[in-house]
């Protein structure tokens, strides 16, 4: 049986992160459909299994979803399909899980966002560093970097 983790998210108008905390995490597996469901599983530090799905609010474009992975959490930038603000993250109008919580550290409100415009380029990944080791890696490319390792 797994176990859900803790899972922070926050929006801009363009896209969700979602920021899961799951120290030492191995096995990273996301799957994200246009429609919105999202699925994620992973592995944490004594071989214990995470798992969780989201419906998620509106469509989305996997085909440009970014993940990094780092010492204590898995990063999720996801991309919404059209521009907008989201009332709310699931589908569902009934209260979320327990696990999932609002990520204040990222939070901005709609009239907020064109100051934070320059904080959120940190966040990408130029074209060209693409290659590069820093643990970012497009969400269609996870399958080959599974495979790789």
């Amino acid at each position: 049986m797994s176990r859900q983790p803790e899972v922070l998210w926050a929006q801009r108008s363009d896209k969700i992160y979602l920021t899961i905390s799951i120290p030492d995490a191995k096995d990273v597996n996301v799957k994200a459909d246009p429609t919105g469901l999202f699925s994620f599983s992973a592995t944490g530090p004594i071989s214990e299994a995470f798992s969780f799905s989201l419906e998620l609010f509106d469509s989305i474009k996997p085909e440009v979803g970014k993940l990094k992975t780092g010492l204590r959490t898995i990063t999720c930038s996801i991309y919404k399909e059209k521009t907008g603000w989201w009332s709310h993250l699931l589908k569902s109008k009934e209260k979320p899980a327990p696990y999932i919580k609002v990520d204040w550290n990222k939070w901005c409100d709609e009239d907020d966002e064109s100051d934070l415009s320059s904080e959120d380029e940190d966040d990408e990944v130029d074209e060209e560093d693409e290659s590069s080791d820093d643990g970012m890696l497009y969400l269609p490319d996870l399958e080959k970097a599974r495979r790789k390792y």
